[in-house]
C-alpha cells in the first residue's frame, strides 16, 4: 500500500537541504539515484513501527528520547569529524510516526544538522576588555547535551544581545531550540532498514503446541456448485505458466519456495499442474500439511466436493482448525485442494500428498518431510511432483548459517540427484497472511505487507513466470518463479474477532 507525495527535506526553523546519499535511492529499473515519489504505509500498529525504528537507532549506539506518546523520537547528537567549538556541525535523528489506522502507519526518519556558525553570527559585539568565555570553554562540550537549556536572544538597554534561558519546548530533547537553523533531510538508509525489519522477515511455521479449536457449522461459499445437467465444474486452470514447460517431465520433482499465505502461489501451482496433466503426465502435489491429514484429504478427493464435504474435512482436521493459522492452511490452499479434486473427477491422474511431520522441528522435521515425500514418490516414480514448502525447506543445498542443518530439499536432492529442481520466488511488494514475531516478542498472525529483497525484486520489465539460471546458485535454487504483486489469503477458518481485525486492516 502506498501514499503518494514527494519526500522533501524537513524544515525546522530554517531551510531544508537535500543530499543525494540521504534524499535519494538507486532506482533498480534505471540504476540512477532518484528521489522517491511515494511513501510506504506499513501494515503494523504505529507503536510497533516506532519501537522498531528506536531499536535501529539504538543498534547504532544512539540514545533515543521520546515525545508525544512515542510518535516522535529524538536521538542523541554526534559530530561527524572534529572541529573547534563554534565551528562544529552536529547531527541527530528525528523520527515522526503517523497513525493512519489500527494497523496502518507512516514513519519518516530525518537526519537533522545543526551548525554552530549560524548561531555565532547572530551574537552582538562584546564589551571592550570582556573575556570571551565561549572561546575559553571546554571544546568538547556538546550544545545538545541534555544538561543545557533552550535559549532565546534578547537585546539589553545598551544594545547588546544576550541569551536568556527558556522553558524547554521539547522537554525530552533539551537544547534543540538553542539553534536558530536546523536542516533536515530524509534518511532513506534508515528507512530501508525499517522496511527490512518490518517486511522482509520469514513467516513462522507453527508446528508444535498449537491445539485445534471447536468449529461451528460453516457453509463454504461457491463450494460444490454444478453446471447444467449436474455436470461438475472444471478446474480453474488458467493459462500455462510462462517458462515452466522445461521443468515438467516424468519422474521430476520441483520445489517451489512458498512465502506462505498468498493467493498467487496456489494459483500458479494449479496452472503448472494443469499444464503437466495436459501433457499426459501423472502428477503429485505435495503440501506442508501433517501426514496425519492424508486420510482426510483422500476422503475429500473422493467426495463430490459439496459444501458439506468441505465442512467435514475442516471439522475433523486438527490442521485447518489450529489456534494460530500460519499461512499453510490458507483459504487459497483449501481452494487448491478442491481444484485437485476437480482434476481427478475430470479423469486426470493427480495425487495429493501431506508430507509434514508431527510436532517436530529442526533437522528432525526436515528428515521426516524428506522421508514422507520419498515414500510417496516411490509409489508414483513416473509422476511429475510439485512440492510447495517454505523457502528454507525448498533449498537443495545446505544453509550457510548452520552447518548442521540440512534442508528438506537438500535431502531429497541427495536421494534423487538428477531429478530435483528448486525455484525461488520473485515478486513485487504486496501482502501475505502470516505469523511473525512482533517487536514485543509475541506471535501475531495477521495480514502483513511483504517486500522482496533486491535480489528477488520483480522489475516492471520482467513478466510473471519462470526464469531459469545458467547454473544452480549456492543456496540450491535453479531458477526463480516471478509472481507479480502478492495478495494475502486469510485462513480457511477464522474466529469472528479475527474477521473483524482483517476488515479493519483493509
Amino acid at each position: 500500500m502506498r501514499r503518494y507525495g514527494l519526500l522533501l527535506g524537513l524544515m525546522l526553523t530554517g531551510c531544508a537541504s537535500l543530499t543525494r546519499p540521504l534524499g535519494s535511492n538507486i532506482n533498480p529499473e534505471t540504476g540512477q539515484f532518484e528521489t522517491p515519489v511515494e511513501e510506504t504505509v506499513y501494515l503494523v500498529p504505529v507503536e510497533d513501527a516506532m519501537m522498531t525504528a528506536r531499536r535501529i537507532l539504538e543498534s547504532e549506539r544512539y540514545d533515543v528520547l521520546e515525545k508525544d506518546g512515542g510518535l516522535e523520537l529524538f536521538s542523541s547528537a554526534h559530530e561527524p569529524g572534529k572541529n573547534n567549538k563554534n565551528l562544529r556541525t552536529l547531527e541527530r535523528y528525528y523520527v515522526k510516526g503517523e497513525r493512519l489506522g489500527p494497523r496502518k502507519t507512516l514513519v519518516r526518519v530525518f537526519r537533522l544538522s545543526y551548525n554552530e556558525m549560524e548561531n555565532v553570527v547572530e551574537q552582538g559585539p562584546r564589551v571592550a576588555g570582556s573575556i570571551n568565555r565561549d572561546l575559553l570553554s571546554d571544546q568538547s562540550s556538546n550544545p545538545l547535551d541534555a544538561r543545557l537549556e533552550a535559549f532565546r536572544t534578547e537585546t539589553n538597554a545598551q544594545g547588546f544581545r544576550r541569551q536568556v534561558a527558556l522553558e524547554d519546548p521539547f522537554p525530552n530533547a533539551p537544547g534543540m531550540e538553542r539553534f536558530r537553523m536546523v536542516h533536515g533531510v530524509r534518511d532513506l538508509g534508515i528507512e530501508r532498514q525499517l522496511l527490512e525489519r518490518l517486511e522482509m522477515v520469514p513467516a513462522l511455521e507453527l508446528v508444535g503446541g498449537n491445539a485445534p479449536v471447536p468449529m461451528r457449522s460453516v457453509m463454504m461459499e461457491g463450494w460444490g456448485e454444478t453446471g447444467e445437467a449436474g455436470t461438475v465444474r472444471a478446474a480453474e486452470c488458467g493459462e500455462p505458466v510462462e517458462g515452466a514447460s522445461p521443468l515438467l517431465a516424468a519422474g521430476q520433482v520441483l520445489f517451489v519456495a512458498d512465502p506462505l499465505g498468498t493467493q498467487e502461489v496456489p494459483s500458479t501451482a494449479l496452472r503448472m499442474l494443469c499444464e503437466a496433466t495436459s501433457k499426459g503426465l501423472p502428477v503429485t502435489l505435495a503440501l506442508s500439511a501433517p501426514i496425519s491429514e492424508q486420510p482426510l484429504l483422500e476422503r475429500y478427493l473422493a467426495s463430490e466436493g459439496t459444501s458439506e464435504d468441505a465442512q467435514e474435512l475442516l471439522s475433523e482436521s486438527a490442521f485447518w482448525r489450529r489456534v494460530y493459522q500460519d499461512g499453510r492452511s490458507s483459504r487459497a490452499m483449501l481452494w487448491l485442494v478442491e481444484q485437485v479434486r476437480r482434476l481427478r473427477v475430470s479423469g486426470k491422474d493427480v495425487a495429493l500428498a501431506a508430507i509434514d511431520g508431527e510436532k517436530v522441528q529442526g533437522n528432525e522435521r526436515e528428515a521426516q518431510m524428506a522421508k514422507h515425500l520419498l515414500a510417496f514418490q516411490s509409489k508414483r516414480a513416473q509422476s511429475w511432483t510439485l512440492v510447495l514448502t517454505g523457502s528454507v525447506h525448498a533449498r537443495t543445498a545446505k544453509v550457510g548459517w548452520d552447518g548442521d542443518f540440512e534442508p528438506f530439499g537438500a535431502r531429497v536432492a541427495r536421494a534423487l540427484p538428477s531429478s530435483v529442481r528448486a525455484l525461488d520466488v520473485g515478486f513485487k511488494r504486496g501482502t501475505q497472511f502470516a505469523c511473525r514475531y512482533s517487536v514485543w516478542e509475541d506471535v501475531e498472525c495477521n495480514v502483513f505487507a511483504i517486500s522482496p529483497t533486491n535480489q528477488a525484486l520483480q522489475l516492471s520489465k520482467v513478466n510473471e513466470g519462470v526464469q531459469l539460471f545458467d547454473a544452480a546458485r549456492p543456496d540450491g535454487f535453479h531458477g526463480r518463479l516471478y509472481l507479480g504483486t502478492l495478495n494475502a489469503s486469510p485462513p480457511a477458518l477464522q474466529t469472528q474477532s479475527k474477521v473483524a481485525q482483517l476488515d479493519a486492516a483493509k
